[in-house]
């Protein structure tokens, strides 16, 4: 590693060139060069002459499995090229102090006191007291740091900016002290964090997209011991890009409807005798439909039935990318929307019929690309964004017209991360 954290010396630096092409790739070399750089020289400030350490943890993008995850069901996932970066130095005690660009106030969090505060549910400072608390569970003592963080994963952007905090946390602790948990034990605790600590519920899908990185296949019947299959894929590489397209709208009133989908699931699964949906039988929800009318209500039924074809779909599209079938995929990912369209009803607020940007983005997604590629809604839902394959000649078009509905630079182009979260430097 170069001798210094500057620029120059990061691009004269073999090994560092390496490790900053593998996480954003060849032609983000100079830009995260110089993002490093500025973040060590801050650091520095902060803690003259210590030693700095460079963690990253990414975002994801979630390719099949919509709201599926938080039933034991089956997932399609990836982890992008975008992510939470920090660099700190190692304080030994049980302070952490991080600042991060953007936010006017330090994350100042004292370790030795790891109980929930309600004072931070919402915050940050939740999420890194909750995942230290997770490490402490598990028999890992956290030490105290102090650094600067930055984030390309930028809330509001469906692509799991929490998750990807919570991973660069958990990353930096379980570091720090010496401790090597598996992939997925991480995942556990940031969702831990963030179910508990921070006050909002969620699967396990995002942060296990950002833990173990790459295209990956999830199965959470079993959620304590989670099935995952990594598969060998690079859209880019068939000449498709990967976008989403943020059509506005805050998430910070849509708890409860986040929260609605999976509880009116498990009421269907109860009134069938089980926990969740996954330990029902599919062809029950047909069977058993008047009564379940009846006792749960239409929408509960009708998201039951996109948890049954959306749980076996995510199968055949994980199959047709293993096979590199992709015009068979495509047409998967079209059913995906039009199942969380149609049955899953998670395009917009139930109290605000008069904003409707994602069923917009995804009739004008529809109508530019046609039979080259594919649209659906992306992540949670309600709002923020959608997600579209298409052919690299169209993209210029695309993003041309997606501007004029939704304002400049809405359109993000991904690329597909092949690692996790881990420590870079």
């Amino acid at each position: 590693m170069p001798e210094n954290w500057d620029a120059e010396a990061l691009l004269r630096d073999k090994a560092a060139r390496k490790a900053l092409a593998e996480l954003y790739g060849p032609g983000g070399i100079e830009a995260q060069a110089g993002r490093y750089a500025t973040l060590a020289a801050l650091a520095a400030r902060d803690a003259p002459g210590a030693e700095l350490r460079f963690y990253s943890a990414p975002g994801r993008t979630e390719l099949g499995g919509n709201h599926t995850d938080h039933n034991r069901g089956r997932v399609l996932c990836a982890a992008v090229g975008l992510d939470a970066l920090a660099c700190v130095a190692p304080t030994g005690g049980s302070s952490v102090r991080l600042v991060s660009e953007g936010y006017p106030e330090p994350i100042a969090v004292d370790l030795s006191d790891l109980a929930p505060k309600a004072a931070e549910r919402g915050r940050t400072e939740a999420l890194l007291r909750g995942v230290a608390r997770g490490l402490a569970d598990r028999g890992v003592e956290p030490a105290g740091f102090v650094g600067r963080m930055h984030s390309t994963v930028l809330p509001g952007s469906g692509l799991s900016s929490s998750a990807a905090v919570e991973l660069l946390f958990a990353t930096v602790l379980a570091d720090l002290a010496e401790a090597r948990l598996h992939p997925v034990e991480l995942a556990k605790i940031g969702q831990f964090a963030e179910n508990e600590y921070f006050g909002k519920p969620c699967g396990l899908m995002d942060q296990a997209a950002s833990a173990v990185g790459g295209v990956v296949a999830i199965d959470f019947a079993d959620p304590s011991a989670p099935k995952v299959k990594r598969i060998d894929c690079d859209f880019a590489e068939e000449g498709l890009e990967l976008v989403v397209v943020s059509t506005g709208g805050s998430h910070a009133d849509l708890t409860p409807e986040y929260a609605a989908i999976p509880a009116e699931m498990r009421s269907v699964a109860a009134f069938l005798g089980g926990e969740y949906l996954r330990e029902v039988e599919p062809g029950l929800l047909v069977a058993r439909g008047p009564e379940i009318r009846a006792a749960c209500g239409d929408r509960a039924l009708l998201r039951s039935l996109h948890f049954a074809a959306e749980n076996a779909r995510v199968q055949e599209m994980a199959q047709a990318l293993k096979e590199e079938d992709l015009k068979r995929y495509l047409k998967l990912v079209k059913k995906s929307g039009d199942s969380s369209w149609k049955l899953l009803q998670n395009l917009y607020p139930a109290g605000s019929p008069a904003e409707q940007g994602l069923p917009l983005a995804l009739s004008l997604s529809a109508d530019y690309i046609g039979k080259k590629g594919a649209w659906r809604v992306h992540g949670g839902g309600f709002a923020g964004t959608i997600q579209a394959y298409l052919p690299r000649k169209l993209l210029p078009g695309y993003t041309a017209l997606m501007e004029r509905y939704f304002g400049r630079g809405c359109v993000l182009r991904l690329s597909v991360r092949p690692s996790g979260a881990a420590r870079v430097f």
